[in-house]
């Protein structure tokens, strides 16, 4: 089978690409970098030719508010009407769980807007929604940081493996549209606040953890369950520090 994947040079990108090759499928990465351009549409026609299924794992380039909406809906709008001319029966799309609870944050407003596009596309897909990776940990906690201090507010977190993201979207690609939402999560659930402490202190980070109600979730405050999935997610296997200590930096 041919699937495209979309960002496929990315973190999560080249990893499914690894996996779907291995499983024996022409797995093709579409990226700027491979001559496929979703804001401008430019490669996509060739690239999708013959495709099955297309995996959009893609990010904007730009967090501003502007650059991130124009991202998200240009590219899937581009990406959707090159798979109806190309005749793709599966589109699979990466969002984040608790993306419909933060809809001021101008990110997830933005992810939010491109679900709404897939869905009315009547092209069949496949939404999976996946916690924060592990491969984020550290980045949150820069962006938490002030004078110093790492300001978490202390409310539920179940990050994942980006391996284990990679091995589930694998798994939805090559099966039947779903139609709907897969959530996926990392096995444990711990306060946020508790769990970037420990994080950092793993990383030989000293900076102090402050556990702050009010404290901004890139730009968002946040209740206790918006970022953990709901009953019915598929929970990975590897834990933070296991990870940390066998495949960090790889």
């Amino acid at each position: 089978m041919k699937i495209v994947v979309i960002g496929g040079t990315g973190l999560i990108g080249s990893r499914l690409i690894e996996k779907l090759t291995e499983q024996g499928h022409e797995a093709v990465a579409a990226a700027p970098s491979t001559g496929v351009n979703t804001l401008t549409g430019e490669g996509l026609a060739e690239a999708l030719t013959g495709a099955q299924v297309v995996v959009d794992v893609s990010n904007s380039p730009s967090w501003e508010r502007d650059a991130v909406w124009n991202f998200f809906t240009t590219s899937t709008a581009n990406i959707l009407a090159a798979e109806k001319e190309a005749g793709v029966g599966h589109h699979v799309a990466l969002s984040i769980v608790g993306s419909e609870r933060l809809p001021k944050n101008d990110y997830f407003r933005a992810k939010i807007a491109q679900e709404e596009i897939i869905e009315r596309s009547g092209v069949p897909y496949s939404l999976v929604h996946a916690t924060q990776f592990f491969e984020f940990v550290k980045g949150i906690a820069d962006e938490a940081t002030r004078d110093g201090e790492v300001h978490i507010a202390p409310v539920r977190f179940q990050p994942i493996a980006g391996a284990e993201v990679s091995e589930n979207v694998a798994k939805v690609a090559v099966g039947e549209p779903l139609n709907g939402r897969l959530e996926i999560a990392g096995p444990e659930q711990r306060q946020m606040d508790e769990f970037i402490r420990e994080a950092l202190q793993a990383l030989g980070d000293s900076r102090t953890v402050v556990a702050d109600v009010h404290a901004r979730y890139f730009g968002s405050e946040l209740e206790e369950r918006t970022l953990v999935p709901g009953d019915g997610a598929v929970l990975g296997r590897i834990g933070y520090l296991e990870w940390l200590k066998n495949d960090q930096g790889k």
